[in-house]
């Protein structure tokens, strides 16, 4: 149960290019959602990443193409490190039809069937059992891969989070179950939610190997979710995986904030997972300043042209609104 050292496997210069530019364009992402959320262009409930980008980075790049990925409301930072076009997502949570999901689940349904990205979830621990149900359906079909389902801490209050990991105990499939523990459930901090605090115990009281890690360190996760994988991949077993991380924003854009201090967030933010794997690059030459500029410069022009891909997409058609309300009868 002991936290997850740093990684001390080398990083290519293309390997390490690629983690930072996912890390930066998550994070310029998220700030850009809110930008246009305060100008009006995107509404409903938007839900921020910005503090958590080294969990979905680290975990993503674990992954194979067939596996599949459920997340919360929170997966905006999944989606788009798991391959789906920026300007989609963009478009999506403008309530565009060439959103992802159409225009009609907005920044809380993401989903791509291309990237096997089976959504991001509004109900609270609600896709948990969808992710034994994947798993057990590949186990059945003897199919070699496995399902990764992120979670918040606030999940593991609801009933189906138990159920979940008794029945992929039980079933023994291949689940990777990834906690993302941001200390706070909307407004309410951890410990008055749970009276055992050391989250990765729940697993192991269902025969689940667990394990934690500091998710603000992207060479930890790296390395915490690499095992947990495999150990997945060569077992058919469930793996439960808690990253300990930390939300700089807000719970979502209706958030007033009440139940935390300023200086705790603030301490929180001399962690950022950004800056502190950018030094790191920097410390061991593998980056320069002109290729994290570069970087920089690549994430900006591709966030914009997500911004502007979804101004100039269209809206759902009147006659077209009950598409998909019932299923189309057949004679």
């Amino acid at each position: 149960m002991a936290q997850t050292p740093k990684s001390t496997t080398p990083l290519s210069p293309e390997q390490a290019r690629k983690l930072l530019h996912q890390m930066i364009l998550v994070r310029r992402f998220e700030e850009k959602a809110a930008e246009m959320y305060t100008k009006t262009k995107i509404r409903g409930f938007l839900h921020l990443y910005i503090g958590e980008e080294a969990v979905a980075v680290g975990v993503l790049q674990a992954l194979r193409a067939e596996d599949n990925v459920l997340a919360t409301y929170r997966e905006h930072g999944h989606a788009l490190v798991r391959g789906i076009d920026p300007g989609k997502i963009m478009a999506e949570m403008y309530g565009r039809l060439e959103g992802c999901s159409r225009g009609r689940g907005g920044s809380m349904h993401l989903f791509d069937s291309k990237t096997k990205f089976y959504g991001g979830n509004a109900i609270v621990a609600g896709h948990l059992a969808m992710a034994v149900g994947l798993a057990l359906a590949d186990k059945k079909m003897k199919r070699d891969q496995l399902t990764c389902c992120f979670f918040g801490e606030g999940a593991m209050a609801e009933g189906a989070f138990h159920e979940a990991m008794n029945l992929a105990a039980l079933w023994q499939v291949p689940v990777l179950f990834v906690c993302e523990n941001n200390l706070y459930a909307m407004g309410t901090a951890l410990r008055y939610t749970h009276a055992q605090t050391n989250l990765e115990l729940k697993g192991a009281a269902y025969g689940i190997a667990s394990s934690s890690v500091d998710g603000m360190d992207l060479l930890a996760v790296m390395q915490a979710a690499n095992m947990a994988a495999e150990a997945v991949r060569s077992t058919g077993q469930p793996h439960f995986l808690v990253c300990n991380t930390y939300r700089f924003r807000a719970h979502s854009m209706f958030d007033a904030e009440l139940y935390r201090e300023k200086s705790e967030v603030e301490e929180w933010k001399k962690r950022d997972p950004i800056p502190g794997f950018l030094n790191y690059l920097m410390q061991q030459q593998v980056l320069t300043d002109v290729e994290f500029k570069n970087i920089e410069t690549q994430v900006e022009k591709e966030v914009q042209d997500a911004v502007d891909f979804a101004e100039t997409c269209s809206w759902e058609p009147v006659e077209e609104l009950t598409r998909y309300t019932y299923s189309e009868r057949k004679s």
